[in-house]
């Protein structure tokens, strides 16, 4: 499976444990070895990561993507009784954090959502090696993908890693969730002034700041951020504005 020129990922399962209250199983573990072996294939013709560190790879791209949906690993708690089943990453770019909540999730389904047609080609190769049959792409713009009715309220939880503007991420994500859904958002560093620019965009789009949790990553103590935004109300339907308009001129 992993030959001599590939490093292995380190596995780790007592960081996982600690930090997640989980941990992958062979099987899992197997998947995210082969995952980053594929991406470092892929990189060789796509400039899919500069990631390609074992340890960084398992920090930034893994244990990371995970973080977020830490809650919902723990399925057998309470609040999660009844787990959530779509799911849908905007942006995927190489995969995350879609890919890894996949693995760990394999009850439920993942949308792949990218506008570059050539990475999704590449998640499109690489899904059948990883024996992931809960995985599906979709190449388009988060603005048009959220018009469409069949995935307008659509998903339980919308994950997206921002590269933009808060507010712009809660207009591309709260229009795919159902009433109830949860969206994610992926952050390095956040301010008090950006919680209170935020609250008012999402209230705008039928939402709220459920939670903003602040965490270290396990290995370079790096700090991260993640946005829980839950649905509570209908997103009116002028949301989300034209391609480019969200990005140019933020709620």
């Amino acid at each position: 499976m992993n030959d001599s020129t590939t490093p292995s990922l380190p596995e780790l399962p007592e960081i996982w444990q600690q930090t997640l209250n989980w941990q992958p199983t062979t099987k899992q573990q197997v998947q995210l070895q082969r995952l980053y072996e594929l991406i470092l294939e892929g990189n060789q013709k796509l400039n899919l990561t500069r990631i390609t560190d074992p340890q960084e790879f398992w920090e930034k791209h893994l244990w990371d993507s995970l973080r977020g949906v830490a809650l919902l690993l723990r399925v057998g708690e309470k609040d999660f009784a009844s787990p959530p089943h779509h799911f849908i990453d905007i942006g995927t770019g190489a995969g995350f954090p879609g890919i890894p909540v996949a693995i760990a999730l394999p009850d439920c389904t993942v949308t792949l959502v990218d506008s570059t047609r050539k990475k999704i080609a590449f998640l499109e190769q690489i899904l059948p090696e990883l024996a992931l049959e809960n995985v599906k792409t979709l190449t388009g713009r988060a603005e048009e993908i959220g018009q469409q009715s069949q995935y307008r309220q659509n998903y339980d939880v919308a994950m997206i890693r921002a590269v933009s503007n808060a507010s712009v991420c809660a207009e591309y994500t709260l229009p795919l969730l159902k009433q109830g859904g949860l969206a994610i958002i992926y952050r390095g560093n956040w301010t008090e002034e950006e919680t209170t620019a935020l609250t008012d965009a999402v209230k705008l789009l039928g939402g709220e700041i459920e939670a903003i949790e602040q965490f270290t990553t396990p290995l370079s103590k790096s700090l991260r951020h993640c946005l829980y935004l839950r649905k509570i109300a209908t997103t009116p339907a002028k949301f989300p504005r034209a391609v480019g308009i969200p990005t140019h001129k933020p709620l």
